[in-house]
């Protein structure tokens, strides 16, 4: 069975990563190497591991978000971003 996989607007995945098909990553997703990808991954999730599983966020640049929930912004570049449990959306 083929099914469509998307990837979104500047996502990352990592050298060595598997993709499951019929899976969407999400824009400015960013996927470890040798990471397992066995559902779908939202916008700016931070996903490693066998299976893969969403550890955090990334901003566009590709730095880690902060971890507390709310309006963040990025250490790297200051872009400002709210962060809830299950997405993480640009201000």
């Amino acid at each position: 069975e083929f099914r469509q996989t998307r990837v979104g607007r500047g996502a990352t995945l990592g050298a060595n990563c598997t993709i499951v098909c019929g899976w969407d990553i999400g824009e400015y997703a960013m996927v470890g190497a040798g990471a397992v990808v066995t559902s779908n991954i939202p916008a700016y999730g931070l996903v490693v591991g066998v299976p893969g599983r969403r550890i955090g966020w990334v901003c566009r640049c590709g730095v880690r978000l902060p971890d507390p929930l709310g309006e963040t912004a990025c250490p790297a570049c200051a872009a400002r971003y709210r962060v809830d449990n299950e997405a993480v959306s640009p201000l």
